[in-house]
């Protein structure tokens, strides 16, 4: 659905009022709330005044404007609002906030029109490398020149009018954007299509409202997105049911390419919801990711609810935390007693990957088995049918006692033969999106195993303007410098990928970069122990709802680049734009990566080859968290400290910079 109401501004002028807002009212859905429609109705007679008197005056100076197109209350889908005004002309997309009666320029209003503006540059097709110019117009604000030089991103930087000034404003704009042989059509621009791409706190926000995000979370290139990959799976689900059989899918794909996001949808698909108990369950180990999602439900519900219904909160909250479960909490619930039959008929497995192994079951369970055959043996209880859906990231265990995805393959094999396995081809010959394992040594013969090509995600839709980055990475972990410069030069040039020896520079980087509620915040390893001569101190405990989720005037929040978070704090999270600091735990040798572990006063060689996986799958997860862009921070170092050499560091950077990365 487009705007409520388009015309060629000249047209505009030429309708009367009253026929426009009849317009707008109409399409508003409001005219059963007379109170919500009348307040409406004057403030859009309010804007369509300035508006008219501006452009009419306008036109008097810049004839070509007649012709550029306006359009009224243009629906922003990953924002749930409607921007108040657009002008498109030339190769100009104006994007005007009306504030009606207001006179200050306010810190939030400064974001909502920012983030319309880099919503439309990275999700709406008529919009690609078309000149963005935001504009606040609060009536009664005072006259503010910009003062702030132009930059090249294509969204310029924040004007600011009221009711006696916009025309000034209006013109100015245009001089600035004089390619008039790149005229933009405004009927094509309204009817375009527009596909954001939601971080996984919106996509749980928006399932847990109800709403599927499917259709809307699909890669910027507009290939192949999730919807195949859901429906693969709840077809799979359904046959499983029809034919009381045991099956087990799984969904494989680069880092970012929505697999957390794919088991989210199918676990609240419509289709498995009976008398509003759901059939199927989302599953995570992931602590911090299970504790950001849930206060970020938690603050966007208790929004709707008024202070004084505390059982409505109750209930809000017992929601929310069966909504997403602990697995380790699920595990121990169901395999202490034999005989209990889970609730669930379907379960989705989150990074199934890191499942424990034996020992570590052990240490934490004193039970000799594997969270692999924990969770088999426990969905096995069911007399007809049972799923499980395992989400399996390759190449991204990072903690001790993680038995990783060869473990499922042989439990599965010696077990539980009479479960069907669904898998994709990457999962049977191996890929860099699986850590390069397949799921089976060789293909078993005891076992009835189905392939199917929509149950790998190839394209990352959370570096939606690099959909090579997590290939990209994997070459640049694997010494495969070369590679990597030739894709990093092909691929990666809307992408943003910088290095620095300085850390203020590299926190002034994302500041320029990070506009509007998009958010920044530094990464580190958790074995970077030598960064704290900078400030980073990888071992201060992170509160990761609070750094998530807090806004930029919270100095707990990431918008500070005070506190990196790590690994652990971070994966399956993401930010738009990541400052990575490198540390010496990851350094380089003649014969490619040298791996340490700080131990006292010193670093000391790491030999076993499980950590040393451990420390490659750390900066893995580091290097695939950014959506827009990163900054790489490694320390100029100190000759005067044996534990931050210089050349040592100078290494890791030469490194980086011949496999493509550019010096800032």
């Amino acid at each position: 659905m487009g705007a409520f109401y388009s015309n060629t501004i000249e047209g505009f002028l030429e309708e009367d009022s009253k026929s426009i807002i009849g317009s707008l009212a109409t399409q508003s859905g409001l005219a059963g709330f007379y109170q919500l429609l009348h307040s409406q109705t004057l403030s859009w007679e309010r804007e369509i005044s300035v508006l008219k008197s501006s452009l009419k005056s306008a036109i008097n100076e810049r004839s070509e404007i007649a012709g550029f197109g306006i359009l009224l209350e243009y629906p922003i889908a990953r924002r749930a609002k409607r921007i108040d005004v657009v002008i498109v002309g030339n190769n100009l997309i104006i994007v005007i906030e009306f504030k009606v009666g207001q006179s200050q320029y306010l810190n939030n209003d400064k974001d909502q029109v920012l983030d319309y503006c880099l919503d439309l540059r990275d999700f709406h097709f008529e919009s690609r490398n078309k000149i963005i110019v935001p504009v606040l117009l609060a009536t009664d604000g005072v006259a503010i020149e910009s003062l702030k030089p132009e930059h090249l991103d294509l969204v310029r930087e924040l004007r600011f009018a009221n009711a006696k000034n916009f025309t000034d404003v209006i013109i100015k704009i245009v001089e600035k954007g004089e390619d008039v042989n790149n005229s933009i059509d405004f009927k094509q621009w309204n009817d375009s299509d527009y596909a954001p791409t939601p971080t996984i706190i919106e996509a749980a926000q928006t399932l847990y409202a109800g709403k599927s995000v499917a259709e809307i979370a699909q890669s910027h290139a507009r290939k192949k997105n999730l919807k195949q990959t859901s429906d693969a799976v709840v077809n799979a689900i359904k046959a499983a049911k029809a034919n009381n059989e045991k099956i087990i899918c799984f969904i494989t794909g680069v880092p970012g390419a929505g697999k957390t996001l794919a088991g989210l949808n199918i676990a609240h698909d419509k289709a498995f919801q009976d008398h509003e108990k759901s059939l199927a369950t989302f599953l995570s180990g992931n602590g911090p990711l299970i504790k950001v999602l849930r206060e970020a439900l938690s603050r966007d519900a208790y929004k709707k609810l008024k202070r004084s219904e505390t059982s409505a909160k109750k209930k809000e909250s017992d929601r929310i935390i069966s909504f997403i479960e602990n697995v380790h909490r699920f595990l121990d619930h169901y395999f202490s007693e034999k005989d209990r039959i889970p609730n669930n008929k379907i379960v989705i497995f989150d990074e199934a990957q890191r499942a424990w192994n034996a020992e570590h079951s052990m240490r934490k369970f004193q039970r000799n088995f594997s969270e692999a055959e924990m969770m088999l043996e426990i969905m096995s209880r069911h007399k007809d049918w049972s799923v499980i859906v395992a989400l399996v990231g390759g190449g991204q265990e990072i903690n001790t006692g993680e038995a990783g995805l060869p473990e499922w393959g042989k439990i599965l094999e010696q077990k539980f033969e009479d479960w069907k396995v669904y898998i994709s081809p990457q999962l049977k010959t191996g890929n860099h999106s699986t850590g390069n394992l397949t799921l089976f040594e060789r293909s078993p013969t005891n076992m009835s195993i189905i392939e199917d090509k929509d149950l790998h995600l190839e394209v990352s839709i959370r570096s939606y303007k690099a959909e090579k980055l997590s290939h990209w990475v994997s070459l640049l972990l694997t010494n495969q410098c070369d590679e990597a410069k030739a894709v990093f030069e092909t691929e990666l040039s809307k992408y943003n990928i910088f290095i620095t020896r300085n850390i203020d520079e590299a926190k002034k980087w994302l500041r320029s970069k990070c506009k509007g509620t998009r958010r920044m915040g530094l990464v580190a390893s958790s074995g970077g122990r030598r960064l704290r001569p900078y400030g980073l101190d990888v071992k201060v405990p992170l509160e990761e709802a609070e750094w998530f989720l807090n806004d930029k005037n919270d100095v707990r929040s990431s918008y500070y680049l005070e506190i990196p978070a790590t690994e652990f704090g971070i994966q399956g999270l993401e930010l738009d734009w990541v400052g990575l600091c490198w540390d010496l735990d990851l350094r380089r040798d003649k014969d490619g990566w040298d791996f340490n572990a700080f131990k006292g006063t010193k670093w000391q060689k790491v030999n076993n080859l499980n950590m040393q996986s451990f420390i490659i799958n750390k900066y893995r997860v580091l290097l695939t968290r950014a959506r827009e862009g990163m900054v790489i921070f490694i320390p100029p170092g100190d000759k005067d400290d044996p534990t931050r050499n210089p050349e040592t560091y100078n290494a890791i950077a030469d490194y980086l910079i011949a496999c493509g990365v550019i010096p800032l």
